[in-house]
């Protein structure tokens, strides 16, 4: 079984699903979570072919939110679409990253992605809040390279 399997538990991504609907409940924003084992690309590079990969770039508002794991190189890629980037100041994913990677150094991996979902979910409320009428545009399930 390759890292990727391993890396999370079955309850685990259920929870992180979950995390997902549950940051979704008060934005129109898009958030996917997507792992692999490895890139040979550089990290942000590769992530924004992932982000491509899973049609994020086709939201109505531009505003899908890509959480990106590289397991075994130990790294992690939060980007997102023209239309938050827009809005925001370049170190707007700074506090999210923070609190992901205490919970990575303590080797709470499940924890740190539901804080960073949870906690992106918050920021995009600000930007996009969820209105009447907003359809869940992309799904929530986790995706694997």
């Amino acid at each position: 079984m390759s890292k990727v399997e391993d890396f999370l538990t079955k309850e685990e991504e259920q929870e992180i699903i979950e995390a997902i609907r549950e940051a979704e409940e008060n934005t129109s924003g898009e958030i996917r979570v997507h792992i692999e084992k490895t890139t040979s690309k550089a990290h942000f590079d590769r992530a924004l072919e992932v982000f491509h990969e899973l049609r994020m770039d086709e939201t109505q508002l531009q505003n899908g939110v890509l959480f990106y794991f590289a397991v075994d190189d130990k790294n992690f890629v939060i980007c997102g679409d023209k239309g938050i980037n827009d809005l925001v100041t370049d170190d707007f994913w700074d506090c999210t990253k923070d609190k992901m990677t205490g919970q990575f150094k303590a080797g709470k991996f499940k924890q740190g992605i539901v804080d960073g979902i949870l906690n992106a979910g918050q920021q995009l409320k600000k930007y996009f809040p969820w209105t009447e009428g907003n359809t869940n545009e992309l799904s929530n399930e986790i995706s694997k390279g």
